[in-house]
């Protein structure tokens, strides 16, 4: 019988490295094991026959023996390397990945003091995506405070390209097709800003260790992965079955790239965690917030253009400054109201607050991508001091 480290080994090979979707890989393992094929070494010396036994795709069926192949290779390669090369070995072993604690306190948002009076004399320029990701991320602070920051950014994320599909497809830019929500068919959903986001469970992930303790052999979790052996195909665990009243940081799925990843073809895609399934990275999420804003004063003939004649630096410096005003704003429109309103409550009209504020662009095709203006006083404005 196989052990539990055998099973996740072999999980962990199907869904990372032969790029099998997960379901495929759960439904299909114990199958394998009846066979013997129980590790990408046994793999590597069946036939394609026998693995066509399990996995009846033929282009599948080679895909997951080229895999086994490569890496029985490379893991003898290694061993080969680590023996003629001890001091490469200690050197591997004394770099440690950065804990939990160090991975958040990287993904600090940069923060503003300025006066309301400042404040309110503010104007950025952005297109509207991004915008949606500085209202989801603040949102989450008031509504999902057990939230890791990383796990926010990821949740934000999801949100912006939910919404950036909706329009595309509402615009005539993309399609509608019939499997479009059959790739995340049981995988757990939160509520944001009126959309469900289909989420992944980062079981495990404590955000304030600081690398004095092992979590089991999570130490130094990469924050872009989570175990496969983890993930509930059918969204169920044990317990409450709703995410938002589990202590369980989570994950943002990327369900555009697992359309794309789910094709016919079983193509791989880079972006896939672990697991097996896509997420939207904390990293990715956090430098596409502040490089999307820009003082308008600093664009005040065209939002469109940019200014070419700053230094690098200096673009930087003011994107961040801009987008630390627009999250000030965002954090006084929904301190005003956090004490009033139930948190499900705050979350619905977030959505209508952002779409008062958003930049004005043309309709259609036309304006898909454009930017407009913001000013950061209207966002001040829809305070609850200013509305009753």
């Amino acid at each position: 019988m196989a052990t539990s480290n055998e099973i996740q080994d072999l999980l962990r090979f199907l869904t990372k490295d032969a790029k099998v979707p997960l379901a495929s890989a759960i439904g299909n393992i114990k199958d394998l094991q009846s066979r013997e094929l129980k590790s990408p070494a046994r793999i590597a010396k069946a036939s394609l026959e026998d693995i066509k036994s399990t996995f009846s795709d033929e282009k599948l069926a080679k895909q997951i023996l080229s895999a086994a192949k490569r890496v029985t290779r490379k893991r003898s390669s290694d061993v080969d390397d680590e023996t003629q090369h001890p001091k490469r070995l200690r050197a591997r072993s004394n770099h440690e990945a950065p804990s939990p604690l160090q991975i958040e306190r990287s993904l600090t948002l940069p923060s503003s003091d300025l006066d309301e009076e400042r404040l309110r004399s503010m104007v950025v320029v952005c297109n509207r995506a991004p915008l949606v990701l500085a209202f989801a991320l603040t949102l989450m602070k008031y509504t999902m405070p057990q939230q890791p920051l990383s796990s926010m950014l990821s949740l934000a994320q999801a949100l912006v390209s939910a919404n950036s599909r909706s329009k595309a497809i509402s615009i005539g830019l993309e399609k509608s097709l019939p499997e479009d929500d059959m790739w995340s068919q049981g995988q757990p959903s939160i509520r944001l800003m009126n959309r469900d986001i289909k989420v992944l469970r980062r079981w495990g992930y404590d955000a304030n260790d600081d690398g004095s303790k092992t979590n089991d052999g999570l130490r130094g979790q990469d924050p872009n992965t989570t175990d496969p052996t983890s993930v509930e195909p059918s969204g169920r665990g044990s317990g409450n079955d709703d995410p938002l009243n589990q202590e369980v940081a989570l994950w943002g799925l990327d369900l555009e790239a697992l359309r794309t990843s789910n094709s016919s073809s079983g193509a791989a895609n880079s972006r896939r965690s672990v697991s097996g399934l896509p997420i939207h990275t904390s990293e990715s999420a956090r430098a596409y917030l502040l490089k999307s804003f820009a003082l308008a004063d600093d664009l005040s003939v065209d939002p469109q253009k940019t200014d070419k004649k700053k230094t690098a630096a200096a673009q930087k410096e003011e994107r961040e400054h801009a987008a630390a005003g627009v999250l000030q704003a965002l954090n006084m429109l929904y301190t005003s109201w956090v004490h009033v309103l139930s948190k499900e409550e705050l979350d619905r009209r977030a959505w209508s607050w952002y779409v008062h504020v958003r930049p004005e662009v043309e309709n259609g095709v036309a304006g898909w991508g454009s930017k407009g203006t913001v000013e950061l006083s209207a966002i001040l404005n829809l305070r609850r001091e200013f509305r009753s």
